[in-house]
């Protein structure tokens, strides 16, 4: 009897501390797989501060800077948060720049779900939700970024002679149904394929003629200060409303 104990006592010995082993074994994974979430977003952290702030803009622009920057993109080829001043104290905020060999990338960062549709060549588009139950105007995005891309050009003289490629990226879980009439340099794009277009772009033109880089860089760096400028961005969100026209309907 004596014997039947001691064997019982020692089998559930072992199975303790192979559970209390097996406890801290997991316990340390969890830690390990911590530790390199923490890395990992660090990491991220720092190659998107090598661009621009954490806190400067929407959380779908620092996810482009991102995959850029992820994807050997040089942080100085990079500019976030443009603002071009235009005559009447209006202005032009653009997502992002990226200066290449071939030419200039002027991005427009959309975030959107549901199903949308429309043209190249119409003022509106339609997202559509609740499978069709629900339908909303929004500004054609081909419209608004060909515009940031006229002034921008307007800044420098040799940005005349500079191909400029419009890329309207669309973050979230949107569908593009029905999109026609895309005019020639412009592509619309879901986030993973971004790289797919920026290496297409480069593969399919050749190396342009900057006249001055020295003053390209320096342009840009410029426009992206006058983003920072608090009183700029005010007078542009309330330009915007204005624009919308909301505070002068009165039901």
């Amino acid at each position: 009897m004596d014997f039947v104990i001691i064997i019982t006592s020692l089998l559930t010995g072992l199975f303790i501390l192979i559970k209390v082993s097996s406890v801290i074994k997991k316990s340390n994974q969890r830690k390990r797989e911590r530790e390199q979430i923490e890395k990992q977003i660090e990491k991220e952290r720092e190659l998107i501060s090598s661009v621009t702030s954490l806190s400067r803009g929407t959380e779908t622009e620092r996810l482009l800077i991102l995959e850029l920057l992820e994807n050997e993109t040089p942080p100085i080829t990079i500019y976030h948060d443009l603002i071009v001043k235009k005559p009447n104290d209006k202005f032009s905020q653009i997502d992002l720049v990226l200066v290449m060999t071939e030419g200039i990338i002027v991005f427009e960062i959309k975030d959107y779900s549901g199903w949308l549709y429309g043209s190249g060549n119409t003022t509106n588009w339609t997202q559509v939700l609740s499978y069709g139950n629900e339908k909303f105007k929004f500004y054609n995005p081909i419209k608004q970024n060909k515009q940031h891309i006229i002034e921008l050009k307007k800044t420098l003289k040799q940005f005349k002679n500079i191909p400029f490629f419009s890329v309207i990226v669309f973050y979230g879980d949107c569908e593009l149904k029905e999109i026609s009439y895309i005019p020639k340099n412009t592509y619309l794009v879901k986030p993973h394929r971004v790289m797919e277009v920026v290496h297409k772009i480069k593969e399919e033109n050749e190396p342009t003629n900057y006249t001055n880089k020295r003053e390209v860089v320096d342009k840009l760096k410029e426009l992206v200060s006058m983003g920072e400028n608090v009183d700029y961005q005010e007078q542009h969100i309330e330009n915007i409303n204005d624009m919308i026209g909301k505070n002068r309907i009165y039901d």
